[in-house]
């Protein structure tokens, strides 16, 4: 599929190698391996030398075999429980005893979830099952390090006046910084949207064909004791704290909802951050970085990684109708439509996520800035925004406000005829100073047009936004703030 190669193509390589065939099948042998051992510990005849066979051959998968075993089962848990027995002949009639296929398929779709979401989150602790133990890594913290840069970004520009818009018309002034911290908030919302539903994930865990348990009370002579003992070593093996009480044969697919919807509104954010980078590039205030090598387009060379993320964020909104369409069709205990659909719908989601956060950091690395042009395009408004200033100024000097109002409405229509009419530029300014009625204020009008005058507590909000706000998010963090993510099977 040209669509998954070229998402793996710019995707993360930890994040590539979550969802990827080599991490699920070691992960299948590992969970097997995990129910072995707590269903030795709990008195099934399994022995010591089963599970180091087992051990020793958790990695060397032979994925022709495990292939040819799928062409001819039609299976492709069976196939692998054939592929895996092969190199363990002493430990084969135990493997997988008592579990179904979701066993395995479903509760390593819960760890690369879990995975998943903590390769994106800030400085977070990522387990890992290795050979002999689990192992802990600190992960590649994109989001936190999009996070540090705008907010560096916001700090340094937060005094800088800057055409405010709404509806994409010139409005009040605001300052570059203030509007970068517009994109940070929604970003910040995003680290406790991903930190919940990462925290929020619970193990499936041993729970059988329709979720009951029955084979597993079966193996145990009815002893629900252990049946439940089973279920909670397992799942702490897996480095879970919980498991779900109830399932069907699978997870409930809401799970799945909830985990996608988190991505899909970082995508949002992604989008509407890049949207505006794209329209202030057209208006020549900010650009992204341009590497001295890059090449936009043919056509047009000034195209630029904003629009790339753009597209893939739209992907990935998009793809929240796939697990809410298979959540809303499931039958009863299990409907088997979902499969092939999450197979797609949930590394996509993933991979897609990773890489509009990489391509937003390289982004955000080198923002530039166009002051002068900023400048001249207040100047270009300013006169108009400024005029009930001037009106106070002269009812002050003893004037008469409708007076003064009457006077100043003629002039910028007169004014904005220049612009709109004629191409030229906003000379309101000069035909105030022109105008005899207003030389009571002609030494007030430099200050009377400082921008500075019009941007509120835009700074102010800056300042206390990024000391409350975002900094002590990023404070525990900071330290393994490059610290590259090595995720070990």
């Amino acid at each position: 599929m040209a669509g998954a190669g070229e998402l793996s193509s710019y995707a993360s390589e930890e994040m590539h190698y979550n969802f990827s065939d080599k991490k699920k099948f070691i992960t299948w042998r590992k969970l097997w391996i995990f129910l072995a051992k707590a269903e030795k510990a709990l008195g099934l005849p399994i022995t010591d030398a089963q599970i180091a066979e087992m051990e020793s051959h958790a990695e060397d998968i032979d994925f022709a075999m495990a292939a040819e075993e799928e062409r001819k089962l039609r299976h492709d848990v069976m196939a692998h429980v054939h592929t895996f027995a092969h190199c363990c002949p002493t430990a084969a009639p135990i493997i997988h005893l008592g579990a179904t296929s979701c066993y395995v398929g479903d509760n390593t779709d819960l760890i690369a979830l879990r995975d998943g979401f903590n390769i994106l989150l800030p400085k977070v602790r990522l387990t890992c099952l290795s050979r002999n133990s689990m192992k802990t890594v600190h992960c590649n913290i994109l989001l936190a390090r999009v996070i540090d840069r705008l907010a560096n970004f916001a700090e340094e520009y937060a005094d800088l006046p800057t055409l405010g818009f709404t509806h994409f018309q010139p409005a009040q002034l605001t300052t570059v910084g203030k509007r970068a911290c517009l994109w940070l908030q929604d970003l910040v919302m995003d680290v406790r949207n991903l930190e919940r539903a990462r925290d929020d994930l619970r193990f499936r865990g041993v729970k059988g064909t329709t979720g009951t348990q029955a084979s597993f009370l079966q193996l145990f002579q009815g002893d629900h004791d252990k049946v439940e003992e089973l279920d909670k070593m397992v799942t702490e093996m897996a480095g879970f704290k919980k498991a779900y009480l109830v399932t069907g044969q699978t997870y409930s697919r809401k799970v799945d909802v909830d985990c996608l919807a988190t991505l899909t509104r970082l995508g949002a954010s992604v989008h509407k951050i890049c949207t505006d980078i794209c329209l202030l590039a057209n208006l020549k205030e900010i650009e992204e970085p341009f590497e001295k090598e890059q090449i936009g387009s043919s056509a047009m060379p000034y195209k630029m990684h904003a629009e790339r993320s753009c597209s893939l964020a739209r992907h990935l909104i998009a793809l929240m109708a796939d697990p809410l369409q298979t959540a809303s069709g499931q039958w009863l205990e299990r409907t088997l439509d979902d499969s092939a659909n999450r197979r797609i719908s949930l590394p996509e989601s993933f991979l897609t996520a990773d890489i509009i956060l990489s391509t937003l950091q390289n982004i955000t690395e080198g923002l530039v800035v166009y002051p002068k042009v900023i400048e001249r395009h207040i100047h270009h408004e300013l006169p108009f925004m400024a005029t009930e200033n001037n009106i106070m100024a002269i009812v002050k000097a003893g004037g008469n406000r409708q007076e003064c109002h009457e006077k100043i409405r003629v002039l910028s229509q007169e004014a904005a005829a220049v612009v709109k009419q004629e191409g030229g530029d906003n000379d309101l300014l000069v035909r105030i100073q022109r105008d005899p009625y207003f030389a009571p204020i002609l030494g007030q009008l430099d200050a009377l047009l400082d921008p500075k005058t019009f941007i509120g507590r835009a700074p102010q909000q800056v300042k206390t936004f990024l000391a409350e706000e975002v900094r002590p998010l990023l404070e525990p963090y900071k330290a393994n703030m490059d610290v590259k993510v090595e995720l070990v099977l």
